[in-house]
């Protein structure tokens, strides 16, 4: 039953990408913005969004929460639409500006790994794809999609037009992540969402599984952990921050959890500058 499912929902998907193909991205940006605006709450539970939201900030108002989630659902349909442009978005850097260009500089003149570690903020693919554009040598952890029929297009686009070197997530993942960072590559992942294997960490004053993948690998090899955030504007274009790296002192390197306490602590941070731009659907204190 669920590949049936997964099945027909791919044959729309597909077809819904057709259709972006033959109209445009910015035409595709309006349909899809308004589409996911329209159903968006069908799909994924509002009440999730909402104690979310609450999680965040328990003294926003309902008028206030409605006008975020319409923004996230507009930007959630944005970039839907927007994987099919990924090849536009490599050949151009038009449609984002990038701040604190010398971080960037200063990590390729260095020639030592770090981790970059961020959520999934706006159009989060973007991120590693402007590290690779600025021969950053980058290796990407991601989580396969659900469904088996669109996958594997995915993953076509993530390799071609993102970052080449995609690691699944998982155990093998973790192996494949040590590996990379043994030959120089740095490595980036997104940390806001929940993990079944990781330990329970203070994010927004609730208990949240929270991977420390960031913290084992950083102390393994003696390397930064660098936030990024990016946020789409008005216009659709991006920002995209490369932030300071966290501040470990010695005598916090080997203490796994503390170093990931300090990155969720970032996290709250950028989701605090707009919560609007942060995907809201997932229950992340499951």
């Amino acid at each position: 039953m669920k590949k049936t499912f997964y099945f027909i929902q791919s044959i729309i998907i597909y077809f819904f990408y057709f259709i972006s193909k033959i109209i445009g991205l910015k035409l595709s940006r309006i349909v899809f913005s308004f589409i996911f605006i329209k159903v968006g709450n069908i799909f994924k539970s509002k009440k999730i969004i909402f104690d979310n939201l609450n999680k965040i900030n328990p003294q926003i108002n309902n008028l206030d929460k409605e006008i975020i989630v319409n923004k996230m659902w507009s930007n959630y349909g944005k970039t839907f639409a927007e994987y099919i442009f990924l090849n536009t978005f490599k050949k151009n850097s038009s449609h984002i500006n990038i701040k604190n260009q010398k971080a960037i500089d200063e990590i390729l003149k260095k020639d030592k790994p770090v981790v970059f570690i961020s959520g999934h903020f706006a159009n989060y693919e973007l991120m590693s794809m402007e590290l690779t554009k600025a021969n950053v040598k980058l290796a990407t952890i991601y989580r396969p999609l659900n469904n088996m029929f669109l996958n594997p297009f995915m993953e076509y686009l993530r390799k071609n037009f993102v970052c080449k070197n995609q690691i699944k997530k998982g155990l093998n993942g973790v192996k494949e992540s040590l590996e990379y960072m043994k030959n120089g590559y740095s490595v980036a992942l997104m940390v806001d969402q929940r993990v079944s294997e990781g330990p329970r960490v203070n994010f927004f004053n609730d208990r949240a599984h929270t991977t420390t993948l960031p913290a084992q690998l950083s102390s393994r090899f003696d390397c930064d952990i660098v936030p990024i955030y990016i946020s789409r504007n008005e216009n659709d274009d991006f920002n995209m921050e490369i932030l300071d790296p966290i501040l470990i002192s010695d005598s916090e390197k080997k203490n796994k959890e503390l170093i990931t306490k300090k990155i969720n602590t970032i996290i709250e941070n950028l989701i605090l500058r707009d919560p609007s731009q942060w995907i809201l659907t997932h229950n992340r204190w499951k």
